[in-house]
């Protein structure tokens, strides 16, 4: 999907993962890339419920995006109030 890689793009671009990052000389894990990219997108979505319908507008869609660089088991939660 075109935005998808664009926006894969862009996120590589502003926190690339072969630059340094003091992240990785303390922990040794090789994620500081992955730290600094979910800072910066944010951890949570909020989206209004107007008559039972979540308002997304017509090429609006829910994306994961998930930087590490190992597979780990996450959990979603959904929050409807």
């Amino acid at each position: 999907c075109g935005v998808i890689n664009d926006l894969r793009k862009a996120i590589d671009r502003m926190a690339p993962e072969d630059v340094y990052y003091e992240h990785n000389e303390r922990w040794g894990d090789g994620n500081g890339y992955a730290h600094v990219r979910a800072a910066m997108i944010g951890p949570s979505l909020h989206i209004p419920i107007v008559e039972g319908k979540m308002t997304l507008g017509t090429w609006q869609q829910i994306v994961l995006l998930d930087f590490d660089n190992r597979p780990r088991s996450r959990r979603i939660v959904v929050q409807i109030s």
